[in-house]
């Protein structure tokens, strides 16, 4: 691998496809967090797809909370499966538990996100914040970026891709290699140097408007089958994978 490694630190999808157009954009690691699935198929699918020249990397993007107030958070190196549904603060508590490292995804954004009072309760268990998200707007952006700087906490970008086409679009360019699981850790958890990276122009509106345009199908008809409720979804905290380990701070 080039000393600069490149990394999409978020994407839902994983395919053939998928690795290909990685492997095109030049990268050497993609973090794979899909919605709603629980962590070993999220580890079985890392493993199948990965090969010597991209390694995949499991996490969980955790929706704690309340469908109308939830607040996401990625989380890499889990070692035990967590639910989504679940509080804020016993999402955190099961991450300083494992030791995982987590990451805040599009933060302060609407009412899916850790806005700034969230962000300041747990700056020590934050290793990094997302500064650059192709789906925002560079109002959104800017907003992520001085919270980063006010907290002075490490900044990161992905293309958070629900579409393969997305995938690639935004990166972190880590000045240390990136050639494992455990190396990536480690970069994130010791504030390696890195470069944000993203494309511009037309290619950039054309990906914002393409994930906006999944936005809003995944917030509409989809998301009338996604209320939770027991069985409903394998990352329910009621599913006996979870083994009642959750029922104290389950939101539903």
């Amino acid at each position: 691998m080039s000393a600069q490694d490149r990394v999409d630190l978020h994407v839902k999808v994983l395919s053939d496809d998928v690795v290909s157009r990685a492997k095109q954009c030049g990268l050497d690691v993609l973090v794979y967090a899909p919605h709603f699935t629980p962590l070993p198929e999220i580890e079985a699918a890392a493993r199948r797809y990965s090969d010597d020249e991209l390694q995949i990397v499991p996490a969980r993007e955790v929706f704690t909370g309340h469908w109308r107030d939830r607040k996401h958070v990625l989380a890499l190196g889990l070692s035990d499966p967590i639910p989504d549904f679940i509080t804020l603060e016993g999402a955190m508590a099961e991450f300083d538990r494992q030791d995982a490292v987590v990451l805040v995804p599009h933060p302060t954004f609407a009412t899916v996100s850790l806005g700034r009072e969230d962000l300041r309760r747990y700056r020590s268990q934050i290793d990094a914040i997302e500064v650059f998200n192709p789906k925002h707007l560079p109002m959104h952006n800017r907003r992520a970026q001085a919270a980063a700087a006010e907290l002075e906490l490490p900044a990161y970008t992905s293309s958070y891709a629900h579409l393969t086409r997305s995938v690639g679009l935004a990166r972190t360019a880590f000045e240390t290699e990136i050639d494992s699981e455990r190396t990536l850790l480690s970069a994130l958890e010791s504030g390696a140097d890195r470069r944000i990276e993203h494309v511009t122009g037309v290619r950039r509106w054309i990906g914002t408007a393409g994930e906006l345009g999944h936005l809003v199908w995944e917030n509409t008809w989809k998301k009338a089958r996604r209320i939770p409720g027991p069985g409903i979804e394998p990352t329910h905290p009621d599913d006996p994978r979870y083994a009642g380990r959750f029922d104290d701070v389950s939101v539903y």
